[in-house]
């Protein structure tokens, strides 16, 4: 079950303490803080509240930008993430603040607005909430990194943002969108395609509505009850007959693979598992975060694709 999120009086404080100075501050000589200053207008300080947007806007800004991510640990949830002073003071010092929304990183939207930011203005951050970018509300699927065409709108809108903030530098940062899709990228789109053209409308099964995004995009048929999926993502109570459907999907062999978030393995999904094994059915790993959380997105999206493409493989023998 996942750690219940934290409250508004909790985020109005971590604010106060960064405000007020709470903060410890990153010991630094005059003369770096005078090169930190002339160049500032250069360097686009971006903080992102999870590091697979932020590997994104690192790459897009390039030399221009300067990223800060504050989830990085594969271990950490940021469904329910405790942010800190620290956090603040980063968040306070952006001029760009990048959030997933749809309720996924609750914590980020109440330190933007307790900072108040929104406006660009008097010194508090622009804001990229993907899922405004992308035009999802509140119930919709969260996982929206896992989608290669909201991927794309949100590099289209770091371009955009990166232009207005720097528009001397807006011929290089649509340079760095070609390059990224053309070289960082290329690999993954191939892999995407591939699999799309090999195996469509192979029906699979999943532990999370994480893979309810890639799905799609592969061509491939997730049968799993989205209901079981939505409610092992937010750690909620899983249903008697979801249960069963599932159980019978593998059991019966309804499905050629099996793929589940290594990062959040509950008993229903350690029983899934088991049953996948025992009927030999292919079962395969995401993660919901970076891991390693040193991995570009596209080190780690590629290398997640080549175990879905190998165990889709074994499972068809083709």
């Amino acid at each position: 079950m996942r750690a219940p999120r934290l409250g508004i009086p909790s985020i109005a404080l971590v604010i106060a303490l960064a405000a007020s100075g709470g903060l410890a501050a990153t010991a630094c000589s005059t003369a770096g803080e005078a090169t930190l200053t002339t160049h500032a207008r250069r360097v686009i300080q971006v903080v992102a509240a999870e590091n697979f947007w932020g590997s994104i806007a690192a790459q897009i800004g390039g030399k221009h930008v300067h990223v800060i991510s504050i989830i990085t640990n594969p271990n950490t949830d940021p469904h329910s993430y405790e942010p800190t002073v620290a956090d603040a003071k980063v968040i306070a010092g952006a001029q760009l603040a990048i959030e997933n929304g749809v309720g996924y990183d609750p914590w980020m939207t109440s330190l933007l607005a307790a900072d108040g930011a929104g406006s660009g203005e008097h010194g508090t951050p622009n804001v990229l909430n993907v899922a405004t970018v992308v035009g999802v509300s509140d119930g919709a699927n969260p996982h929206r990194w896992y989608n290669p065409a909201d991927v794309q709108e949100v590099i289209r809108r770091l371009v955009t943002d990166f232009s207005r903030l720097d528009p001397a530098d807006k011929v290089y940062f649509a340079r760095q969108r070609i390059r990224f899709n053309t070289v960082g990228l290329r690999e993954y789109h191939r892999l995407i395609a591939t699999i799309r053209q090999e195996y469509h409308g192979t029906p699979v099964g999943a532990s999370e509505s994480i893979f309810a995004m890639l799905a799609p995009a592969l061509g491939l048929r997730l049968i799993t009850p989205y209901s079981f999926l939505k409610a092992i993502s937010e750690g909620t109570e899983v249903s008697a007959a979801d249960k069963l459907t599932i159980d019978n999907q593998i059991e019966h062999h309804l499905i050629k693979i099996y793929v589940y978030n290594s990062q959040n393995v509950t008993p229903d999904v350690q029983a899934q598992l088991a049953l996948a094994k025992a009927a030999h059915i292919p079962v395969t790993t995401i993660t919901e975060t970076l891991a390693p959380p040193t991995d570009t997105y596209q080190a780690w999206q590629v290398r997640q694709l080549r175990g879905i493409e190998a165990a889709l493989r074994t499972a068809t023998g083709r």
